[in-house]
């Protein structure tokens, strides 16, 4: 057993998109400040290179890349034995007392790396339907964290807590034309946030690129931020200019809390982390969920958004830019509808997801260095129902 004085170790796998690399880093944040040492484990995908760059005070390490595409069952076996092996190896130099996995295939094998070495394991799943990895991983872990309620039943956990999705602490609302001026915007404009995610999105670009006219007849003063991803920043800048729109055209923004403080609306898909985000900023949206998402997960976030008033869901496929630009227009220009959603996503909003979560995993790691216990899975099996606010 470790001496009781050492600061704890905690390794953090978070790679492959920013909706599963931002909630670890806030978990991180918060285990720091009780003491702990952080390793975050992220992928070699250049999402994860640079979004890790925002990150301050924890370990990073980088594993080979796992990912399970059509066609290349064998790719991925390979990838998921250097990972795993990876995972071992930087286990043994420096062995985690507990091990959370985010979501994804990149964070499977450090948890059977952990698993292996008798590590207590955990993973939190932000998605309404669970991905494919964390369905896997449930039977492994000693604990799961989910941020949708509905989640609970799909996954094979043990012990289950519905914490909400983890937001970082600077994820509040403050002084909107603050943010517009320091984003380059006229303070007394309405503005659009576009997002399509940590990795773009070329259909939603496109839709955006179509109802912008119809936007501009109505909301002549109407200003753009639009998050492209990697591959359209010339084309949105060129039909931004040739329309006359003031707009800021980024393929990536590190500093999404000032986007999201900035925006009067937001046009977005709807990964859970991008929705824990708006709930957090409390930014009315538009959400139109990526329709080859696995299991079509990001509609069925949306959707529960939208049962609650907490957004406007709008399927792709049916997203005309007549339907977009009068929900957009509805919110710019109705104040009441603009503070009814606002209310919504208060509803949503789990402040305290990423303490409760350090908590738990804390406890387990200390009544483990109390007892001495070499079974992370002895507990009584228990479904809680942390955040009363999105039970």
């Amino acid at each position: 057993m470790q001496n009781n004085q050492q600061k704890p170790r905690v390794a953090i796998a978070c790679g492959g998109t920013g909706g599963h690399l931002f909630p670890g880093l806030a978990v991180a944040e918060q285990l720091m400040r009780r003491g702990c040492t952080v390793s975050v484990l992220i992928s070699p995908k250049e999402v994860d290179q640079q979004a890790i760059k925002t990150a301050s005070g924890v370990e990073v390490a980088t594993l080979p890349a796992v990912g399970l595409v059509r066609g290349s069952r064998m790719a991925f076996v390979r990838g998921f034995v250097q990972s795993s092996r990876a995972a071992r190896k930087l286990f043994k130099r420096e062995k985690p007392e507990a091990v959370l996995a985010m979501g994804g295939f990149t964070s499977a094998p450090p948890v059977v790396a952990a698993r292996a070495m008798g590590i207590p394991t955990f993973l939190h799943e932000s998605n309404m339907i669970p991905g494919r990895a964390n369905r896997w991983l449930s039977w492994l872990v000693h604990q799961a964290f989910i941020g949708f309620p509905g989640a609970a039943a799909r996954l094979h956990s043990r012990n289950v807590k519905v914490t909400g999705t983890p937001v970082r602490p600077q994820f509040l609302p403050g002084d909107l034309a603050a943010a517009k001026i320091a984003l380059g915007f006229s303070p007394e404009k309405p503005l659009l946030l576009v997002t399509g995610g940590s990795q773009g999105a070329s259909g939603l670009n496109d839709m955006v690129l179509g109802v912008l006219p119809l936007l501009l007849q109505q909301i002549p003063d109407l200003q753009l931020f639009h998050l492209t991803g990697p591959t359209d920043v010339e084309k949105v800048e060129r039909a931004c200019v040739a329309l006359g729109i003031k707009a800021v055209v980024r393929p990536f923004f590190g500093e999404m809390s000032l986007a999201l403080g900035a925006a009067s609306v937001a046009v977005s898909r709807a990964g859970a982390s991008s929705l824990a985000e708006l709930a957090a900023m409390r930014l009315p949206a538009v959400l139109v969920p990526f329709p080859a998402a696995t299991d079509n997960h990001q509609y069925f976030n949306a959707l529960a958004f939208q049962e609650t008033g907490a957004a406007h869901l709008l399927e792709q496929k049916q997203a005309t830019p007549e339907i977009l630009s009068s929900l957009v227009i509805q919110l710019i220009q109705q104040s009441a509808a603009r503070e009814k959603m606002q209310s919504a996503l208060d509803g949503w909003h789990a402040p305290k997801a990423a303490q409760v979560i350090a908590e738990s995993i804390m406890d387990k790691v200390m009544n483990r260095r109390r007892a001495g216990s070499k079974n992370p899975f002895s507990e009584t099996p228990t479904i809680q129902h942390h955040q009363s606010a999105i039970s």
